[in-house]
């Protein structure tokens, strides 16, 4: 009789290359795979409003333009906000576990989505309320992450840490596509076939991640490793860093449909037809930055993750300032918003994989035996992951708000862009002062707090 597959793997050590050849990277691969299919609908479903507000006529649904910037950045507040326990779920109560909870769950306010637009008219608190709900997908990550950073080796961190979250982030330009396609075949008044479609793929990556994935046996990220990270100087570093690269590809995402519908709406056009124009390039942008985070991860095992972050954050600084100088010109805008979020793509990838590589240098330096090592270094990598990830979603939250306020106060996006241009810098700034203009023999500037090591992030 076939003996049942045991979901929990104890002594599943990655750094182990003998056992990684022999079986385990077979176990990572297959790990890997349902979790980008589970954070994918998650993301999927974080966004969903960045696309609901464009079945949403104003004459219609009462929502001005600041409701629905307002809404996104409610959306991104809960899922930046739920990635802090997130972080330690996997921990608690399992990867595989925790994965088909965080998969389930979401039905609920995908469910609510539905008939809450199926019956428009009502008050604002009760799109706000089911947009916050919605943001529980965007916690979906921290747990991912933290996960996967626990199934690889150091040196494949960057490539499986950078495509676990592409393939994620992924799900915000799927669920706009999904959009366009309905606009396109049933108009912008029956978006319950995008939610319906989701409630199908939660049940799948649910049922995938039951049937596939594993829970891990070990030390992981527990309030102790969330202690030593907040007390950690790079922890806020990097967390500065991903504002301004998760913050921009996250934020901008949920805002630049609505930007496209309102600033390249031609005369006598309906605001059906101007949503479905904003519909078939905004999705564009989210694409290509999901695609860039793998290539961000990989360019990163290469040549170090501050060294690109570094030349991100440069490249963003020259998106920002096209951006500024467009105008009304759809042209330049198109190429401004293509290189942010190309680059803030690239970025994602490239300040995750400083987050191993700083901690793995420190552990190297700590009175500890291999395994006592390799420990530390997991726990306060994926304790970092999950605290980078959910400040770095609050940049969201800003980019929403700043734009709000600029079309309040002046009727353009202008403004916000030169607040955007001025963080850019301050990013660049901080990435060369601390991880580059240092001599790489120096280990007090790079290492944490108390400790020494050589770190080549």
């Amino acid at each position: 009789m076939a003996r049942k597959r045991t979901h929990t793997l104890t002594n599943f050590d990655p750094e182990d290359v003998a056992a990684w050849e022999s079986g385990n990277s077979a176990i990572a691969r297959r790990n890997l795979i349902w979790s980008v299919a589970a954070e994918h609908v998650g993301f999927s479903v974080w966004s969903l409003w960045s696309v609901m507000v464009l079945f949403m006529p104003e004459n219609v649904y009462g929502i001005t333009l600041g409701d629905k910037f307002l809404i996104g950045a409610v959306a991104t507040l809960t899922g930046a906000l739920l990635r802090f326990p997130y972080t330690m779920a996997t921990t608690r109560f399992g990867g595989r576990n925790w994965t088909i909870f965080s998969a389930v769950v979401l039905v609920i306010p995908v469910t609510a989505t539905l008939v809450l637009l199926a019956n428009p008219g009502q008050p604002l608190w009760m799109y706000l309320v089911v947009a916050a709900l919605t943001g529980i997908g965007g916690g979906n990550f921290a747990s991912s992450m933290t996960n996967i950073n626990a199934f690889y080796p150091q040196r494949l961190k960057g490539w499986a840490l950078g495509l676990n979250a592409g393939g994620g982030n992924l799900g915000v330009p799927a669920v706009q596509l999904l959009g366009l396609l309905v606009i396109a075949v049933a108009g912008n008044r029956q978006p319950y076939w995008v939610c319906a479609v989701y409630l199908v793929a939660l049940v799948i990556a649910g049922i995938g991640a039951a049937l596939y994935m594993d829970n891990l046996e070990g030390p992981g990220v527990d309030m102790a490793a969330m202690r030593a990270a907040v007390a950690n100087r790079h922890t806020w570093t990097i967390a500065l860093l991903y504002i301004g690269t998760f913050g921009s590809f996250i934020g901008f995402s949920f805002a630049f449909g609505q930007m496209l519908a309102l600033n390249f709406r031609a005369d006598g056009q309906s605001a059906a037809e101007a949503a479905l124009h904003a519909a078939q390039i905004a999705f564009i942008g989210p694409l290509l930055g999901s695609i860039s985070r793998v290539y961000g991860g990989k360019l990163a095992d290469r040549f170090g993750g501050s060294s690109v972050t570094f030349a991100v954050f440069i490249g963003m600084l020259g998106g920002a300032a096209v951006l500024i100088a467009a105008g009304t010109s759809v042209a330049l805008c198109a190429v401004g918003f293509v290189i942010l979020f190309i680059l803030s793509g690239m970025g994602n990838g490239s300040v995750y994989k400083i987050i191993p590589s700083v901690f793995d240098a420190a552990a190297r330096s700590l009175p500890l035996d291999e395994a006592g090592r390799a420990a530390y270094s997991r726990s306060m990598s994926g304790a970092v992951i999950g605290i980078a990830g959910a400040v770095g979603g609050l940049g969201g939250v800003g980019i929403n708000l700043v734009l709000r306020q600029s079309y309040a106060s002046t009727g353009a996006a202008t403004w916000a862009f030169i607040i955007f241009a001025g963080f850019y810098a301050v990013a660049a700034v901080t990435t060369w002062r601390v991880y580059l203009a240092v001599p790489r023999t120096d280990a007090a500037a790079t290492a944490p707090a108390g400790e020494s090591a050589t770190i080549t992030s």
